[in-house]
């Protein structure tokens, strides 16, 4: 049996990971060893901050829902408010309310009315 060399398949694998690695400072993007770490630990961040990102914007929907209903009624709170979409049968997700209170702020406070008319 012949002797079968790797040496396309290494290389092959070697540029993968070295492309990855392109804009890396120093050994991490020039000596495969090192790049294979450096592209390793990227991917488990990336990884993770996909997570953490819708996190995040979730925060940021509750935080301009929460000021735009207390600039329309400083009485009304948050979770108040919530509690009246409920109640008033509105099904509307937290990132279109968002969207409505800082693009459209008239059509937001027409949905702050009916949920604040539900809850009384």
């Amino acid at each position: 049996m012949s002797r079968t060399k790797g040496g396309t398949v290494t290389h092959r694998r070697h540029k993968k990971v070295l492309d990855a690695a392109k804009g890396y400072y120093d050994r991490r993007s020039r000596t495969f060893k090192v790049a294979r770490q450096a592209v390793d630990k990227a991917n488990q961040y990336a990884t993770r901050d996909r997570k953490n990102r819708k996190r995040n914007f979730r925060a940021l929907w509750i935080q301009r829902i929460n000021a735009a209903v207390r600039s329309f009624d400083e009485s009304l709170t948050y979770s108040r408010f919530m509690g009246g979409l409920a109640k008033a049968g509105i099904e509307v997700d937290r990132k279109v309310l968002a969207d409505l209170a800082v693009h459209e702020p008239e059509a937001f406070n027409a949905i702050a009315a009916k949920a604040r008319d539900a809850l009384a």
